[in-house]
């Protein structure tokens, strides 16, 4: 019996969409502020823009990229690039110029759409770039235009009734993404349309969406294709409500006017949340769930949220792997839990995706997975559909990437009795002092509990005596005042003597347009003091 049209297609995202159009097409898919898009005009405004391309020259395998906010084009690109057989790439709008150009060369991208409120630093990019793609103005009204059409004059050229050819194969490439690069220039990441496809599924599945869930757009879509929830909104029909910017003042009655049901965001975004002026803040007579991931949330930013009526679901996964690879389960017996032990198990990585096939903690170099006693350090290793195909036109760093046939993440780990597992550290962040390993994260969690700290991030200071030492940065909350002293007698209460940080500095803490804190900056401070 062999493969034929009738028993196999290819698996693509970009299929979800067709079927929102025809099971809900009057039904709103998209708001912008007083912008609203129903899903058969979505559908219509992605065929254009695949017609378009494809008269612009754009065939299989080109690339295409973006330099835009969460509106409605860069959503919209996620379904008309890839749905040419074409790769989308979203390049995140903080970069620098020089690192903009860097990509756009690397990726080889024949055009590029460009919001105006980035307009300035794109510029400047195209001045360093080698080959030149064709500039595409989003012009939503804000910022200047650089390019030699709009996305509404491009939409214009395009044919309603195209048809999208879609993949070839369901492991073409679909997305390629940058990672941040903190040593030497960036990385590419490279997704297929099976690995998008089931991504989206797991995350409908795991975060409860349907055709009634309402999505607000907090998370950058340029972050792992927004962790494939560009997709998966739209798979189950739900509505996207596009954001452009991460504002308290903006969430909270966007939330309210629209009725939103689910979010997802950094820990730092839970924490702006959280410390929002209280004349900012509303109160909503529905749930609200949000998703976080991307560095471990302090088990007291869960509680504020959970305080506020947020129900928090922690994620963790990486570019590498779509976003979302394993989440923290949720087990009816913690319910009766208190609350700070409840947000102390929520704090956990968790368990495996459904679409995920293999998950272990285990030895970088013998790949034996640790012992599940909650206290062996060991390497998180992923393994499945959902994995990248590799970095592109970096050979070397994919073989080293997929040692011995799992993905190394580099994240620190131990596993739990109960099959969870809990991130302890990146390898790099790992404070080795006096022969003893610190765990920044925990450090951090400890510092976050304190009742004046706001932020906290804690980096491995050079020491003469101990080779290493904590050094912790601290942003304090609004109106509050600290010493160092204060700080250092509120760890010595809480962890061992030989972890308490000897340095303590504060001020504001540098941070990725994703919300990381960018603790390659610390480590070179911490080496000045």
């Amino acid at each position: 019996m062999d493969r034929n049209p009738a028993n196999f297609a290819p698996l693509s995202p970009v299929t979800f969409l067709a079927r929102a159009a025809e099971v809900y097409p009057g039904k709103v898919a998209i708001r912008h502020g007083a912008q609203s898009i129903t899903y058969r005009q979505f559908d219509e405004r992605v065929r254009r823009f695949a017609s378009a391309l494809v008269k612009r020259g754009i065939v299989h395998g080109d690339t295409v990229a973006t330099v835009a906010p969460n509106v409605p084009a860069q959503l919209e690109a996620h379904y008309a690039v890839p749905g040419l057989g074409a790769v989308l790439n979203a390049i995140n709008y903080r970069l620098d110029a020089r690192t903009i150009a860097f990509i756009l060369d690397h990726g080889e991208a024949k055009i590029l759409l460009v919001d105006g409120e980035f307009a300035p630093v794109v510029a400047e990019a195209l001045k360093l770039c080698k080959a030149k793609p064709l500039v595409v103005d989003v012009d939503d009204g804000v910022g200047p235009c650089i390019g030699s059409m709009t996305y509404a004059d491009l939409l214009e050229e395009g044919d309603a009734a195209f048809e999208l050819p879609g993949p070839r194969d369901e492991w073409d490439s679909m997305c390629l993404l940058y990672t941040s690069g903190t040593t030497g220039d960036p990385k590419g990441v490279v997704y297929h349309h099976r690995g998008g496809y089931l991504n989206s599924l797991g995350n409908a599945l795991m975060f409860g969406l349907s055709a009634e869930s309402v999505y607000l757009w907090t998370l950058p879509m340029f972050h792992c294709s927004g962790w494939s929830y560009t997709w998966a909104v739209t798979a189950v029909g739900g509505t996207h409500i596009c954001l452009r910017r991460v504002d308290p003042a903006l969430i909270f009655p966007a939330i309210r006017d629209h009725g939103v049901t689910h979010l997802c965001g950094a820990p730092i975004v839970l924490n702006m949340l959280v410390h929002a002026p209280d004349a900012v803040k509303l109160r909503f007579d529905h749930a609200i769930e949000v998703a976080t991931g991307g560095a471990a949330p302090p088990s007291a930013v869960i509680e504020g949220m959970e305080r506020m009526g947020f129900r928090v679901t922690h994620l963790y996964g990486l570019t590498e792997s779509y976003g979302p690879a394993t989440l923290c389960a949720w087990q009816d017996e913690w319910n009766d839990l208190p609350l700070e032990q409840r947000a102390r198990l929520m704090a956990r990585q968790g368990v495996r995706y459904p679409t995920l096939s293999g998950m272990q903690v285990a030895d970088p170099e013998t790949h034996e997975p640790v012992p599940r006693d909650g206290a062996t350090l060991g390497e998180v290793m992923l393994r499945g559909h959902t994995i990248m195909k590799g970095y592109f036109k970096n050979p070397r760093a994919t073989e080293e990437a997929f040692r011995e046939g799992w993905y190394h993440s580099g994240d620190l780990a131990v596993w739990h009795p109960d099959n969870y597992i809990e991130v302890k550290d990146r390898s790099k962040d790992i404070i080795i002092s006096g022969g003893e390993n610190i765990s920044s994260l925990e450090l951090e969690e400890c510092l976050y509990r304190h009742p004046k700290v706001m932020e906290a991030a804690v980096v491995a200071r050079p020491d003469d005596k101990w080779g290493e030492t904590p050094c912790a940065f601290v942003t304090l909350k609004p109106g509050a005042s600290a010493t160092v002293e204060e700080i250092v007698a509120w760890c010595r209460e809480h962890v061992a003597g030989f972890k308490i940080p000897k340095t303590v500095v504060f001020g504001a803490l540098p941070k990725t347009s994703t919300g990381k804190i960018q603790k390659f900056i610390l480590r070179e401070q911490a080496r000045t003091l």
